[in-house]
């Protein structure tokens, strides 16, 4: 199936090629994806609704977020994520459990690489969670605030030491699942979001280093 406009900008948004504050030209973007300009406006338009772009003058730049926003952002995330896990608990298949395991066995060897590299396979790791809730709401909601999460110019995982606690935690989330323990998986992965996000406070404050 052929993407269209809205989704290859979105993509590219969430792969890191458009970063916050950059400025998305509709000619350039035509000329980029192969497409008419018409596609591309009612993308753009489409995006600047949902917030992912704002204005400047008369241009559009891919937004960005600040303090409240972010913190906003994780609140939800956390709840959504926590409710995600604990619903895997319950209702995740037994092939959908060996499949989480894999990732978290799989990923120990990005450790020390790439962040982008271990934050598309986090990204992996937290969609195979929402599926596994088999709640269709839900990953509807996640997906919304996953696509918000791309408004972050930089990744929690290029944080010094951050890649192996959050594999640590990845584990202790999957060994709640396992054991169709609800709330534990809930508390384990509310907890690796508050993680996240206090390792983010620690980078904007000039604290933790980047790698």
């Amino acid at each position: 199936m052929q993407k269209d406009a809205y989704t290859l900008i979105l993509e590219a948004i969430e792969g890191g090629v458009y970063k916050p504050g950059d400025r998305l030209v509709e000619s350039e973007l035509a000329e980029r994806l192969g497409v008419s300009r018409t596609p591309v406006r009612e993308a753009l338009q489409r995006l600047e609704t949902q917030s992912m772009l704002s204005r400047d003058g008369r241009s559009l730049i891919v937004a960005s977020l600040d303090h409240n926003q972010l913190t906003e952002l994780y609140a939800v995330r956390t709840e959504l994520e926590g409710l995600a896990a604990r619903l895997a608990a319950r209702n995740a298949t037994e092939e959908e459990i060996r499949v989480l395991r894999g990732m978290v066995e799989d990923d120990r060897a990005l450790l020390g690489g790439d962040p982008r590299a271990l934050s598309r396979a986090n990204k992996r790791f937290h969609k195979q969670i929402h599926l596994a809730s088999h709640n269709r709401f839900l990953v509807q909601q996640l997906d919304l605030v996953h696509r918000s999460m791309a408004l972050m110019a930089t990744t929690s995982f290029a944080a010094e030491g951050r890649d192996e606690v959050a594999m640590a935690e990845h584990d202790q989330i999957v060994q709640a699942i396992e054991a169709r323990d609800g709330e534990a998986a809930y508390s384990a992965l509310r907890n690796h979001i508050s993680k996240a996000f206090e390792t983010r406070l620690r980078v904007d404050a000039g604290e933790l280093k980047m790698r």
